[in-house]
């Protein structure tokens, strides 16, 4: 399953810290009373940085809020408390790497998604039940619940068919299955929350649902929290540049196309002077690694893995440049990456490839490089690096967008709106 998650988690925030300065202001509590259960398959909470803000806004506006999730690294305990949500946790198998170890991951989390969510209605019971995908099977667990009178709405965070396609190159059985239970999920579904308006798009049209219950919720970042520090010269390694990548690192995320962007920045162009630090984790850290021996140019980037939050404010705001490499396809094209509002939050340019929802969210802090081009990918990134005016412009054009239009404070309205109509 892939990851669109931000590596700035925000888990050790305080309730204060964590619904900002807007819902200190607003003492209005639509959903006091109501009781919510949100179920997550593919990540831990807290660590799910989008839930997360859900879960802590729904509290904020009154709910109770419980929460089903897997385990993982550093959230191993299965039931505990945090700011007042109830997280009940369990335990999956290794992560899937073929067709029958997809199915087991699976079954495994419909069985037990579905025996805490019993649990749950009977020690606290839920008004509504929110379903996040990846994959499109949560609709199974509501579908009892629903017969009770329950609501379900579907938090809609990837378009599976398109990434099952983007990572195959084939539209088979599979696809068509992909396809089959994505329409079951959005007939389920009382309301759906679209991270972007394609996702919107594809609700009403492929999922057939009234365009007057699909709400646009961005996954913003949380600006409260989020202040450049001071830059740190020791990040940039004794080099005069660096070039920041914050996220997941899998076979979507085109790190090995920044790689031959490298290589042809340091061994065809003889720059040296430049940089490369990239910060996260995921399934293909380990071969991206050996690509960046085989290439060559181990010594100009830095893996530096999943850091603390201090370790990511410090990296970020050191940078010069941050990157993008996601390929052009149908999956990247439609969706919204975290790490683009992240980096504009921190006031820098941008580089990536063209893809449409890229595009939309960066707007003019993004310089664009042709579809899946290392080689044009390297001179945009050397065009900025040779320009410090447009930097400043850029980043300083980004930062004002978020804040004015795209920061989660923007997108609570949506999400409190989207469960008032459910419960209406």
């Amino acid at each position: 399953m892939r990851e669109n998650i931000s590596l700035l988690h925000s888990a050790n925030l305080t309730p204060t810290d964590a619904t900002g300065a807007e819902s200190r202001s607003d003492s209005a509590t639509p959903l006091a009373g109501r009781k919510i259960l949100i179920i997550v398959e593919n990540l831990p909470l807290p660590f799910d940085r989008r839930v997360w803000l859900e879960a802590r806004t729904l509290k904020a506006a009154g709910a109770e809020v419980s929460i089903i999730c897997p385990t993982g690294k550093g959230y191993e305990t299965l039931e505990e408390d945090i700011e007042g949500v109830h997280i009940y946790r369990h335990p999956l198998p290794v992560e899937a790497a073929s067709a029958g170890g997809y199915l087991r991951e699976y079954l495994a989390a419909l069985t037990a998604e579905t025996r805490l969510a019993w649990k749950i209605f009977f020690q606290r019971g839920f008004d509504v039940i929110q379903g996040c995908n990846p994959p499109d099977l949560i609709f199974l667990v509501a579908l009892p619940f629903k017969l009770l009178g329950r609501k379900f709405i579907f938090d809609h965070h990837d378009v599976n068919p398109e990434l099952y396609e983007a990572k195959f190159g084939r539209r088979d059985f599979f696809w068509r299955l992909l396809n089959l239970v994505e329409r079951l999920t959005f007939m389920t579904a009382d309301v759906s929350m679209a991270t972007n308006e394609s996702y919107r798009a594809i609700a009403i049209r492929r999922g057939k649902m009234d365009p007057d219950k699909v709400f646009v919720v961005r996954s913003g970042p949380e600006i409260e929290r989020i202040k450049p520090v001071p830059p740190n010269p020791a990040c940039k390694r004794g080099r005069r540049y660096l070039v920041g990548y914050v996220g997941v690192m899998g076979d979507q995320e085109g790190i090995d196309l920044l790689l031959e962007s490298v290589r042809h920045i340091v061994h065809d162009l003889g720059r040296t002077d430049i940089q490369f630090t990239l910060a996260g984790s995921g399934p293909s850290v380990d071969a991206l690694k050996e690509l960046s021996r085989k290439l060559k140019v181990d010594d100009y980037v830095a893996f530096s893995g999943r850091v603390p939050d201090a370790e990511l404010f410090e990296l970020l705001s050191t940078a010069d440049v941050c990157v993008n490499p996601d390929r052009v396809n149908a999956m990247n094209d439609l969706s919204t990456m975290n790490k683009i509002m992240e980096y504009m939050a921190f006031a820098k340019p941008i580089v990536q490839f063209d893809v449409a929802e890229g595009r939309f969210s960066a707007q003019d802090a993004s310089l664009y490089a042709d579809k899946n081009d290392p080689v044009d990918f390297a001179d945009r990134i050397l065009e900025l690096l040779g320009d410090d005016d447009k930097r400043r412009e850029m980043g300083e054009y980004g930062r004002k967008r978020v804040v004015e239009e795209l920061s989660w404070a923007r997108q609570r309205p949506a999400l409190l709106q989207a469960y008032l109509t459910a419960l209406a």
